[in-house]
């Protein structure tokens, strides 16, 4: 769609928020949203990232979005991937639900302009939280609130949810063949 009628539509975008979707097996898709993120940060705006898995390790684009104060929140609230992590089952869901009711406080009140949910669509995979719940915390969200999910598998309510969907399909990557994770690349 492009001129006058292209504009409305991106005006009534902005004013109701945006849900975009980044899912699949490949590479890219936190740092996608945090390239979002970014982005956002350059307009002026307030952004925050909630990661449902990932610990509290460094990374270097955590550690640059950290570095606008204020304008942008990076909670890891995850206690590692579960191959990764020596807690059982139980602890992950525990940590899982708490990190889901901080993000429900946050979908429920003004305050952040992008919120990234990391990793949510595992909670929807392993049965932590249903699509409802997830979708029902999404559409009460404050008008204006662009919101990002991240995640393999992506369930198709979701996927029809979104105004934007897109799916990273890894095509090579260098873990295949044994390679470390490289600072500056990976983390």
């Amino acid at each position: 769609m492009s001129g006058i009628a292209g504009m409305a539509e991106t005006m009534d975008s902005e004013k109701r928020g945006t849900l975009i979707v980044l899912t699949g097996d490949g590479k890219g898709k936190t740092t996608s949203a945090v390239g979002c993120m970014l982005r956002a940060l350059g307009q002026g705006m307030r952004v925050c990232m909630i990661q449902f898995l990932k610990g509290p390790w460094r990374s270097g684009e955590l550690d640059a979005l950290r570095s606008f104060g204020d304008r942008a929140e990076v909670h890891a609230m995850g206690l590692g991937f579960t191959w990764d992590s020596p807690a059982r089952r139980d602890e992950h869901v525990a940590a899982a639900k708490g990190a889901w009711a901080f993000a429900e406080r946050l979908l429920s009140a003004p305050g952040f302009d992008v919120l990234v949910l990391d990793e949510l669509t595992y909670l929807v995979k392993h049965g932590i939280l249903s699509d409802s719940e997830v979708l029902n915390a999404i559409r009460g969200r404050p008008a204006g609130m662009h919101v990002v999910v991240t995640g393999r598998d992506a369930s198709s309510a979701l996927i029809e949810a979104a105004d934007i969907a897109t799916e990273m399909k890894q095509l090579r990557h260098q873990f295949d063949s044994g390679a470390a994770s490289i600072r500056g690349i990976e983390f």
